[in-house]
């Protein structure tokens, strides 16, 4: 086969990008599911092929409630996050002015600090004798500190919203911008209210924006194993803690791969019905 000088310089130019993409995600993904058939003995690794890391992977109670929680966590947080993220996009397409590189800079602040460091916040937020209870307690609202704000999968849902918030914005408001206004005009023109512009205008035209929030904000929630360690506690734990626990104080490695690959294959199927669902409903449309 012959190649044109401009086939290979392509070639060249996507070259090295594919060799540090085998490099840095086949080759871990491919060790990490090669493990994930082994045994390990302390320090040894046995290289004997078995199945036993995934029966417990998928049967053992403690992981398939890990597993469910983890799903339900971060699609609670996928939910709100596009709930709240939505408006705010929407108000600085729509409404933004000359403003709206002013309202997206404002939006990245959030950036500027460690994402730990944020997530560390909400428990001095949350705490005990956090800023919230002393509010409340100034205000005489209550008597005694609450207890329930902390240590919770409802702690780690808020944190999350708030610490993915922006990844959301950011991809709605590109969508919302590309949408033609004078389809609004029209409908404007056809005497269509706010409401039905909105559902059969906008919302289905910014689909792309929020399907890529969707994904940006679950894949990445439900392997997030920081927010729940700081403010989860043991009712608000995820599958990640599970999986770091393993690779570290318990010194299983195969088994925290079994559950690494696991946890891939949800989230992979999770999202590609998701992303073939939505497809199908653009097409509808």
């Amino acid at each position: 086969m012959n190649f044109s000088d401009q086939d290979k310089k392509g070639w060249r130019l996507l070259g090295l990008p594919f060799i540090f993409s085998v490099l840095l995600l086949a080759v871990p993904l491919a060790t990490m599911f090669a493990l994930s058939f082994w045994t390990q003995d302390y320090l040894v690794l046995k290289k004997t092929f078995t199945l036993a890391n995934y029966r417990e992977a998928w049967f053992e109670p403690v992981f398939q409630t890990l597993f469910t929680r983890s799903l339900l966590i971060s699609f609670t947080v996928t939910v709100f996050t596009i709930i709240f993220a939505f408006p705010v996009a929407y108000f600085i397409s729509f409404y933004g002015g000359k403003r709206k590189a002013l309202w997206l800079f404002l939006i990245t602040i959030p950036f500027w600090t460690s994402y730990l460091l944020r997530m560390f916040l909400w428990k001095v937020i949350l705490g005990y004798n956090g800023v919230l209870n002393s509010f409340l307690e100034w205000i005489g609202a209550i008597t005694e500190p609450l207890t329930f704000l902390l240590y919770n999968s409802n702690a780690v849902v808020l944190a999350l919203v708030h610490g993915w918030a922006p990844f959301a914005i950011l991809p709605i408001f590109v969508s919302l911008e590309k949408i033609d206004r004078s389809l609004l005009e029209a409908s404007n023109d056809l005497g269509d209210t706010a409401f039905k512009q909105f559902f059969r205008i906008i919302l289905p035209l910014s689909m792309p924006g929020v399907v890529g929030a969707v994904l940006i904000i679950f894949i990445p929630t439900i392997g997030d194993y920081i927010t729940p360690k700081l403010v989860g506690g043991p009712e608000g734990l995820m599958i990640a803690n599970m999986i770091q626990v393993q690779f570290s104080k318990a010194n299983n490695a195969p088994l925290a791969a079994a559950l690494s690959v696991t946890s891939l294959l949800i989230v992979g199927s999770i999202s590609i019905l998701f992303v073939l669902l939505n497809k199908k409903h653009m097409r509808n449309y």
